[in-house]
């Protein structure tokens, strides 16, 4: 029988309210030493198989990430120098136990045998968690000898620790900046939501004019619309040179001694195993079959990318009246937005209010997948902004819930991105639903008005809910292979960006949309000259992502990686190969880069655009069908990619949803690229 309450359906929430930074390391202590033996028990078992050996490792693992999650998640929203400095001492304790376990010789030799057991029709879930499993141990250093297990173990905590503190100079360094001003020509033409902002922080430190913080979506506004040149030089400084010594940023949070030791920490470990780079360890669970594949991808891309975006170029300069700094470009672009289409971001931002947009998504889930959403309570929360989600099937069934925090703060980690809570699991004597964390960096509430949105932050709202549908949606019962888990890295994407698709739908956007002073929904005159503009920029934007892709992928693909230089030596490569506007030699983006330097992205970042290929030719799947929301595209869309988590193949998932292996071309005509 399904849980009869959301009580009863969520047992053991995290308490977040309990959990204080000197709580942290005893915590992890006592996880580890129950998790040790279990693992003993495992260990003297007789005759495994997979009820008695398997099923009590998912127990274990999922023991291990719901425990610890709450910790990690706090220390992204809610971090604090005394928190990071218990953070970092239970993280090397739990990366020292997770390689230790995944080093483990006779838990390795046991799954092998099993999997070696397996008859050619053995329950495809169970086979493909036994795959999973041993590939993970393999590249973990399983069969490395003790010493290089040794050195392994301790280049992975090595690296968590590093990762962690990469992080937290970023956040600190762009928490610890502000700028005061009082000359009016400095703001000039930046929305009043974020001058109104500005002027309250003044006041409460004491001071006339403005005070400005480095959240992004201050720093988006103010690059955006800024009037002042020297204002917007002055903001991107610092927001590029975060975490570095060639900005306005304290020096104890340069981040480029640790950039070099995660880059010869992953080197190493990757040669241990065999690999000459990082960038060939980190393709042995994706999609992407080799070094120059990838390589090959993105340059191809960039190359079709080109012509479009030297014409827009061409089209800013002529605006401008001079050559462009890169200070110039978002600023120029909303400018030609304006001119040719009518039409801009604050425009139709007071159309936005985020409760409004999350209750149209709300809708979307309904209309496509008959999915019921409503608020509750749940036990603790984080901060007071925070809501509880739960998921409902069209049956009335619990899929799962997930807690949204969705405005800028100092001490949260900027940009946006789902994590799990728990992970769905349905075992022979035990269950749980899935719960999940969507974290964004809206604009705050204000006194006299909601937190509004720019169209480009309802799709980056659009895009996390995909993910989070991914990982609430699994029908898979076991945690490892269940919701994001088990699947490749370069397809992790397509849920998310496969949902973008539908914030550029007029049903769609009125529902989501309601004036914060009438409740008028989005003019369709309005939304039509935003779809007019949506390729506005693109050639350029796609060039933007792809040298990120390819900064991070060469750099990975260097045996030399950590070596002094290298990293220098690609970024400027990369530049010269990709950008059309050069940013000047004291820029350090990669200072900042969190995505490949604290996240799980290093030799990823190009899955977002592998997985935006798949992502645009599913979505055209609805054109064919002559419906954005047909059901049986959408039940298929479901079926095959939301539901199976790692327990198929990816390409053979998509292939069963598609009928037909993804094809480029929608992905160009989505961007204004003419197709070769």
């Amino acid at each position: 029988m399904p849980p009869s309450t959301t009580q009863d359906a969520f047992p053991g929430l995290p308490d977040f309210d309990s959990i204080t930074a000197t709580d942290i390391v005893p915590l992890t202590e006592a996880l580890i030493a129950r998790s040790r033996e279990r693992v003993a028990a495992l260990e003297a078992l007789d005759s495994p198989d997979f009820d008695s050996f398997v099923v009590p490792f998912e127990e274990l693992r999922h023991d291990v990430s719901r425990t610890w999650s709450p910790v990690s998640h706090l220390q992204m929203v809610r971090n604090s120098e005394i928190w990071q400095t218990h953070y970092l001492e239970a993280l090397g304790l739990l990366a020292a136990f997770q390689s230790e376990l995944a080093q483990n010789t006779r838990l390795f030799t046991t799954f092998e045998t099993l999997h070696n057991a397996l008859e050619a029709d053995a329950d495809h879930e169970q086979r493909a968690l036994l795959e999973h499993a041993l590939r993970d141990f393999r590249l973990a250093g399983v069969a490395l000898s003790d010493d290089d297990k040794a050195r392994f173990r301790a280049l992975s905590q090595a690296l968590s620790e590093d990762q962690a503190s990469f992080s937290s100079n970023l956040q600190q360094s762009g928490d610890a900046w502000h700028w005061h001003t009082n000359d009016a020509d400095d703001v000039a033409s930046i929305p009043d939501t974020f001058l109104a902002a500005a002027a309250r922080a003044a006041e409460q430190a004491g001071r006339d004019g403005w005070v400005f913080d480095l959240a992004q979506p201050t720093y988006m506004a103010v690059m955006t619309h800024a009037r002042s040149r020297d204002t917007r030089k002055r903001f991107y400084t610092a927001w590029l040179t975060r975490a570095a010594d060639t900005g306005p940023h304290d020096a104890k949070w340069n981040n480029a001694a640790l950039m070099s030791r995660i880059l010869g920490h992953r080197t190493e470990m990757a040669q241990l195993l065999g690999f000459d780079n990082y960038a060939e360890y980190s393709l042995a669970p994706k999609m992407a079959g080799s070094v120059d594949e990838v390589v090959g991808f993105l340059k191809d891309l960039a190359q079709r990318s080109m012509p479009t975006a030297h014409r827009e170029l061409a089209e800013l300069q002529l605006l401008a009246g001079h050559e462009l700094a890169p200070w110039d470009l978002a600023f120029y672009s909303e400018r030609l937005r304006e001119q040719h289409y009518a039409i801009s971001e604050e425009q139709v931002r007071p159309y936005f209010p985020a409760g409004r947009v999350m209750d149209g998504l709300f809708g979307l889930a309904e209309r496509l997948f008959g999915l019921s959403l409503e608020r509750s309570e749940a036990p603790s929360v984080w901060h007071d902004s925070v809501e509880f989600i739960v998921v409902r099937d069209a049956g009335g069934e619990i899929m799962g819930s997930f807690y949204t925090d969705l405005y800028a703060r100092a001490g949260k980690r900027a940009g946006a991105w789902i994590d799990e809570c728990i992970v769905r699991k349905a075992l022979p004597d035990s269950s749980a639903l899935p719960v999940g964390y969507l974290v964004c960096n809206f604009p705050p509430e204000q006194p006299d008005a909601p937190s509004l949105l720019t169209h480009d932050e309802v799709v980056t709202l659009f895009h996390e809910f995909g993910h989070m549908l991914h990982h609430l949606l699994t029908r898979v019962g076991y945690p490892s292979i269940a919701g994001i888990n088990g699947v490749p890295w370069d397809a992790v994407e397509l849920p998310s960006q496969f949902l973008e698709n539908f914030a550029w739908q007029y049903d769609v956007l009125r529902q989501c949309s309601g004036h914060y002073q009438d409740d008028t929904p989005l003019p369709r005159v309005i939304f039509d000259r935003l779809a007019a503009a949506r390729n506005a920029g693109a050639g350029l934007r796609m060039l933007r992502q792809l040298e990120f892709s390819l900064f991070d992928f060469q750099l990975h693909a260097r045996s030399d990686a950590a070596e002094p230089g290298v990293l220098e030596a690609v970024r400027d490569g990369t530049r010269a190969d990709v950008a059309l506007v050069p940013p000047p030699e004291w820029v350090r983006f990669e200072n900042g880069f969190a995505h490949i330097f604290a996240g799980g992205y290093a030799a990823g970042y190009y899955s977002y655009k592998w997985a935006e290929v798949l992502a645009a030719d599913a979505f055209a799947a609805f054109d064919e069908a002559g419906d954005v929301f047909d059901p049986g595209t959408a039940g298929r869309f479901r079926q095959h990619i939301l539901e199976v988590g790692g327990s198929r193949d990816i390409h053979h998932a998509y292939v069963a949803f598609r009928g037909r292996t993804p094809r480029i071309d929608a992905l160009l005509q989505q961007h204004g690229i003419e197709a070769a």
